[in-house]
């Protein structure tokens, strides 16, 4: 199997004040690698093994609810992590195009992925998308994403927002609103900008 459990790509401190650094410790080393781990352990020694995670993700509904759920934290988790640093840049000219054209501003896609984060019951994903060349954001439940064949909408996730209580609880308590402003401060456009290139090759 060529699936790796990557390194954070900061210190667990690099985030605050905005996540604090045992949020983050308890978030990577324990809760990201228990879906790494219990995925591996899923898809040990079947026909699944050599196959990329974005293929195993496109055709989740033929797998059992372990492999969904582990694939899909393992997965989740990864571009969370990437989605955020210290320092993140601004959006790309082409992205800060796409958002202005579809939501009017990037104020406006803060408020729609706040909604969506708010909006999703218990625990989930926000996520700015690229579905058929365009930018649309979405919400997926629990550890499903964008990718899967039972998503309400599928398309190339760019930007994931990360609402499961853990995420934020040790430091926002049950203000997910809070939490999500926060979390703007620390979105790495150079990721998301690059991720969109990539989308709208």
């Amino acid at each position: 199997m060529s699936f790796e459990f990557a390194d954070l790509p900061y210190d667990y401190n690099a985030l605050e004040p905005y996540i604090d650094a045992r949020t983050m410790e308890i978030h990577y080393d324990r809760h990201h690698r228990t879906y790494y781990n219990n995925f591996m352990n899923a898809v040990k020694d079947t026909e699944h093994a050599d196959k990329s995670l974005d293929t195993i993700l496109a055709e989740i509904s033929s797998h059992s609810t372990a492999v969904r759920n582990n694939a899909g934290g393992f997965y989740n988790h990864n571009v969370y992590w990437n989605c955020m640093s210290a320092s993140g840049g601004s959006a790309s000219e082409a992205l800060s195009s796409a958002i202005n054209s579809t939501f009017g501003s990037n104020d406006e896609l803060k408020d729609k992925m706040k909604a969506a984060g708010i909006g999703q019951f218990g625990s989930g994903f926000a996520w700015l998308i690229v579905k058929d060349g365009n930018l649309e954001v979405t919400s997926t439940p629990n550890q499903d994403n964008p990718l899967m064949d039972v998503a309400d909408s599928q398309g190339h996730p760019i930007l994931a927002l990360d609402v499961w209580e853990h995420a934020y609880y040790l430091k926002y308590q049950n203000k997910r609103p809070d939490y999500i402003e926060a979390w703007w401060n620390v979105v790495n456009w150079d990721y998301v900008s690059r991720q969109y290139a990539n989308a709208t090759a």
